[in-house]
């Protein structure tokens, strides 16, 4: 693909939900969908913005050094001229202001999608992918972050539920939700 034919608005597709609902996995499926249909687009996994031993103290120091490293990795991509961004974290369909500065002056095109699954489906994920002492607070979180972002989420937030689902049927759902 040549990097002069991408042109448009900027389009940020934000994948969030509780531990356990399939948010990476769906990410990157998503992804996988997009280069089949040779759509340009870039993917960040916003776990890694914050991962720094000792942590900013408190939690805006945390959301400070996410949101410069969110700027930093969108303008190396934007430098190569992609305009879609793919992201995924828990809380990030609360975070729209932080695109917002983060990704720099100019509209945004913004699908919020919650991904969502029973507590029986979160606990038995997460079983598989804990296997030390964190398995219970993980669990917790997880649920208390499920409750939170169900209420908080912003109007027009489309909620995917995974629930019995492939990670391929999931990802033509969100990417349906975002007409890309």
């Amino acid at each position: 693909m040549d990097d002069s034919s991408i042109a448009g608005p900027r389009q940020v597709l934000l994948i969030g939900g509780g531990a356990g609902v399939g948010k990476t996995s769906v990410g990157w499926e998503v992804s996988v969908l997009l280069r089949a249909g040779d759509v340009a687009h870039c993917v960040i996994e916003g776990d890694v913005l914050d991962q720094v031993h000792p942590a900013p103290v408190g939690d805006p120091a945390r959301s400070r050094i996410t949101e410069r490293n969110l700027a930093a990795l969108w303008s190396n991509y934007a430098g190569l001229g992609r305009h879609r961004l793919v992201y995924t974290n828990t809380v990030s369909v609360l975070e729209v202001p932080m695109f917002r500065r983060a990704m720099g002056p100019g509209p945004l095109d913004f699908t919020l999608v919650l991904l969502t699954a029973g507590e029986d489906v979160v606990r038995e994920r997460l079983a598989r992918r804990e296997t030390g002492s964190q398995l219970r607070p993980h669990i917790e979180r997880s649920l208390r972050m499920a409750a939170l972002l169900e209420a908080e989420a912003p109007e027009g937030t489309v909620r995917v539920a995974t629930d019995g689902l492939s990670v391929e049927q999931v990802a033509a759902r969100v990417v349906a939700a975002a007409s890309w």
